[in-house]
């Protein structure tokens, strides 16, 4: 495995985010932890033995392709994806390997067009640089709660990366994190590397439940910090948004969307870091830099917010925007840096089977449904 590009500048930027975390959860009255920002960035490709990233990213399935305008860039991670393809180039068929037909296709056509029609079709799709650097935003919510982080219950909705790293932070600091998933349809990063699942999730109870369970509801409403990680009014159309769910007061509830709320586009790591402009310089045109490097940038980004509004009693809703949070990194100084992927410490014990601890998130939602 060779260098991942990540820009020097980025790995100390993202250090001083991840030292101002750990002194929060200090104040906070949280267990001391200390977090490495180098493997935080880089540990999911140590893992996963994952190469240098070029104008095909690291983990494979995006790529930064020319048009006739400029750069943008696509991720064919779904299957829905791939077969959406054809209609996004107005093609019958476009065959078994459908990245020669989109290099061909783009050098003819404007890539905002393109970009405009694959997020139509629900396609993570951005044009290279498109999104302004931006701080996570916060609006009111409830009541304002002081309470110690370790007291705090947690229910992390997320999946993937962004989102459970936030929780994993919170749970290393000493709250409860629940960790819901539908047993239908888990967290897709459970069928992957298990090291990497276990190194998000260890430290989380494992709830398994449907979105349209009573006990989902009963949940949101006495947990002290949500976390979401769907698209924009994705929970909202089932009745579950933060708006909707009754609170406890100081309750802190985190969206992490690729775009903020008022854009319902579909986004991953690498092409939300392209949206952001966070690339590397190539010989020929821009190259992607590390792996998916918008989901643990963001993750840092969301708790920190969450540890700030926790510092001010906490009562808000927080809308932490990947391609935002990429766009600051790529303001910084633009120097490549040489950082290799690094293992990252797996924690002693493998993450909870899928609803392993439901008896026990049902009598945690009772207890705190107990009159005080």
């Amino acid at each position: 495995m060779g260098s991942l590009g990540i820009p020097d500048a980025a790995l100390t930027h993202a250090q001083r985010v991840a030292d101002a975390i750990a002194a929060r959860i200090g104040d906070l009255g949280g267990r001391p932890i200390g977090i490495d920002a180098a493997e935080i960035l880089t540990g999911r490709a140590a893992l996963l033995g994952l190469p240098a990233p070029g104008r095909v990213s690291a983990g494979g399935a995006s790529r930064l392709l020319a048009s006739a305008d400029g750069w943008w860039a696509l991720t064919l991670s779904r299957p829905d994806d791939i077969d959406a393809v054809p209609a996004l180039l107005e093609l019958s068929e476009v065959g078994p390997d459908p990245w020669p037909a989109l290099a061909r296709a783009s050098t003819a056509a404007r890539g905002a067009d393109l970009v405009a029609r694959a997020r139509l079709l629900g396609m993570p799709a951005a044009l290279l640089g498109e999104c302004a650097p931006g701080e996570p935003t916060v609006r009111p919510h409830t009541a304002p709660a002081g309470r110690p982080l370790p007291t705090l219950l947690v229910a992390d909705l997320s999946s993937m990366w962004a989102g459970p790293l936030c929780g994993r932070l919170l749970a290393a600091a000493g709250a409860t994190v629940v960790k819901v998933e539908t047993p239908g349809r888990p967290d897709g990063t459970r069928a992957g590397h298990p090291g990497f699942y276990d190194w998000v999730n260890s430290e989380k109870l494992s709830y398994a439940v449907d979105l349209d369970a009573p006990e989902l509801a009963e949940l949101l409403a006495v947990a002290d910090v949500v976390i979401e990680g769907s698209r924009p009014a994705g929970l909202a159309r089932r009745g579950l948004g933060a708006d909707q769910t009754p609170a406890r007061p100081g309750r802190v509830w985190v969206r992490i969307t690729g775009y903020g709320p008022a854009h319902p586009w579909v986004a991953f790591g690498d092409d939300a870091a392209a949206a952001g402009g966070l690339v590397t310089a190539g010989r020929d045109g821009p190259l992607f830099c590390g792996d998916a490097i918008a989901d643990p940038l963001t993750g840092l980004q969301a708790a920190g917010a969450v540890l700030d509004s926790l510092a001010r009693g906490g009562g808000e809703i927080v809308d932490v925007a990947m391609a935002a949070v990429a766009a600051t990194y790529a303001a910084l100084p633009s120097a490549s840096g040489a950082a290799a992927p690094r293992l990252p410490t797996l924690p002693p014990r493998p993450a909870r089977p899928l609803g392993a601890d439901n008896a026990a998130v049902r009598r945690l939602v009772a207890e705190r449904r107990l009159p005080c």
